[in-house]
């Protein structure tokens, strides 16, 4: 049996749409539509079709123009033009705008037109099976990297986890998803900072003032990140992220060619201002403070961004548990430095604890970690 892929319909003769219907309710869930606005309203609601199935002479917006549509709207959906004009033009149109998958002519018999489905449906399953695997293989693959990486060099992945604890209530705020490309970018956007002295990752850790110099090696952390992982494949976008990061929103200080305002990709934007917010917040500054020490800098954020993260981070704390080392469970969240009692950091604060960093301050000596411990969640 065929899975129950959702099939679109869209036709402004009520009597092909039964026909199609028809051919199709045994083996997909159909639903239809009368002309290209209804259909762009199904595909902007929470069921997105996998194939959609389109005229081509309809009133007010053709097929060529529909399926147009549903390529910018809906990728991943697999578009079909089924149409009584077998004229070359027509078919070019549909082809060049919509990036039709299969271009049948009416009538078409139900063997023909049953086979079509069927392959626009194996398509469709490939497409979304390869994006979840390059998905899950590249965030697994880079969070293996971190956890590794956090384990060798705490604070300048402590940093990242800070950074995406920010970025995470920031976008929630925004009321967008927190793509994975922007979790990695900014998880990523550390790694740079392998080349820097182990006194400046600590400043920048804590927030410290940093010398002329230590600042002129920070400022090339970007440049050396997005080196690093422009030669993994399929990290376009998170590469664009990290190229973008420095730009001003008003463009002040940048190359007369970089994009500004709204052009620069929204990641970007909010990685330069959650990386400035938490540098101030890691010097003990308070929330309110931070950003309005950011309001200050005229031109340099997206003032669409800066007010909403004002308003999340000015929202009350959580509760915060104190608790022994032996009473640490994995998905705890530490909002304190874990530190031997030599003053070493053990685990940053901002990571959540996973298997490894139970086992690894578990099989320290006993008295090694200063306790208590500081977690949300206990």
């Amino acid at each position: 049996m065929t899975e129950q892929l959702h099939i679109l319909c869209v036709d402004d003769e009520p009597k092909v749409l039964e026909g199609l219907v028809l051919n199709l309710r045994r083996h997909y869930r159909v639903s239809t539509a009368s002309n290209g606005q209804g259909g762009l309203a199904i595909i902007d609601g929470n069921d997105p079709p996998a194939v959609v199935v389109s005229d081509m002479r309809m009133p007010e917006m053709d097929g060529a123009a529909f399926l147009s549509q549903v390529k910018e709207r809906s990728p991943d959906t697999i578009r079909i033009l089924l149409t009584g004009q077998t004229d070359l033009d027509s078919a070019i149109a549909a082809v060049n705008h919509g990036q039709v998958f299969r271009f049948l002519t009416k009538p078409c018999n139900s063997q023909n037109f049953l086979t079509a489905m069927e392959a626009a449906a194996a398509q469709y399953r490939l497409i979304t099976a390869e994006r979840e695997l390059l998905e899950k293989t590249l965030r697994g693959s880079i969070k293996a990297l971190t956890d590794i990486l956090s384990l060798a060099n705490p604070l300048i992945f402590g940093r990242a986890t800070r950074l995406k604890q920010h970025a995470a209530e920031l976008v929630a705020g925004l009321g967008v998803p927190f793509s994975w490309q922007l979790e990695v970018a900014v998880m990523l956007s550390q790694i740079g900072c392998i080349v820097l002295s182990p006194a400046n990752n600590e400043k920048l850790y804590y927030g410290r003032p940093l010398t002329a110099v230590e600042t002129e090696s920070t400022q090339c952390v970007p440049k050396i990140s997005l080196q690093l992982l422009e030669s993994i494949p399929r990290l376009e976008l998170v590469c664009a992220i990290l190229d973008a990061q420095e730009y001003c929103f008003n463009g002040s200080g940048s190359p007369s060619d970089a994009p500004r305002g709204e052009s620069i990709p929204l990641g970007a934007r909010v990685l330069k201002l959650v990386s400035d917010y938490d540098f101030l917040e890691a010097a003990g500054i308070s929330p309110g403070v931070a950003i309005s020490t950011l309001q200050g800098r005229k031109g340099r954020y997206d003032p669409k961004l800066l007010g909403t993260l004002g308003r999340v981070k000015n929202k009350a704390a959580p509760g915060i548990g104190q608790i022994k080392l032996d009473s640490l469970q994995v998905g705890m969240l530490l909002v304190q430095d874990v530190v031997s009692t030599t003053g070493s950091v053990l685990v940053p604060r901002g990571h959540e604890v996973t298997q490894a960093i139970l086992t690894r301050l578990s099989g320290l000596e006993p008295g090694t970690v200063r306790e208590p411990l500081m977690v949300l969640g206990s």
